[in-house]
């Protein structure tokens, strides 16, 4: 394969795996190249100025996490959002070229078939099927505010509590030291007072 280079990849057209979706549903197609910032701007035009009900999100491969962080992105920044994920697999066509062919030799192109992962996430204003699999509900908006207070709190008291809990092992340690060292002393410094005096 030293000789060949990848030329063109393309991925096999499947149907959204959802169902009863609107023929003009928006899909955000993420790659793994795919500027999060752009992508954000046009899904929350979409959402808030066009007013779509529903947008889905989908990727394969490596462009899996950041479909899923466009999502909680967008979760966050509309709230009340309902959402169903789908995580299947996709068949990658690969075409390499060769670059050093030799009379005789191998073929021209190669033409790799690969599996990857893939996933689509629906993001709905409307209620959807609570029974179907992948469903989430959507966080009360509330919700969402107190549990970004709360993770405020959280890291704030997280260090806090870390600090908490801390001391009384030291306290532990220390006076697991000074039961070891309180015996010792007086024998110690005993000792010590009482050899220099015979020695004298």
């Amino acid at each position: 394969m030293e000789n060949f280079r990848k030329v063109r990849t393309s991925e096999e057209e499947s149907p959204l795996p959802f169902p009863d979706l609107p023929p003009d549903v928006v899909e955000m197609k993420v790659k793994e190249g795919s500027k999060i910032r752009n992508l954000m701007n046009f899904a929350m035009a979409q959402m808030e100025l066009k007013g779509s009900r529903q947008i889905v999100f989908s990727g394969c491969g490596r462009a899996v996490t950041k479909t899923i962080t466009c999502v909680e992105i967008m979760k966050r920044k509309l709230g009340g959002l309902h959402q169903v994920t789908k995580v299947r697999y996709k068949t990658l066509l690969e075409v390499w070229e060769n670059q050093d062919p030799l009379p005789g030799g191998p073929a021209q192109n190669l033409t790799v078939h690969k599996n990857v992962p893939s996933i689509c996430i629906l993001l709905s204003r409307d209620p959807l099927d609570p029974n179907q699999t992948g469903y989430q509900p959507p966080e009360p908006r509330q919700g969402l505010e107190t549990q970004l207070d709360d993770t405020e709190d959280t890291s704030g008291s997280s260090t806090k509590g870390l600090k908490r809990p801390l001391p009384p092992p030291r306290e532990e340690l220390l006076t697991k030291k000074f039961q070891v060292q309180v015996p010792n002393n007086p024998r110690g410094s005993g000792t010590t007072d009482h050899q220099p005096d015979h020695q004298h």
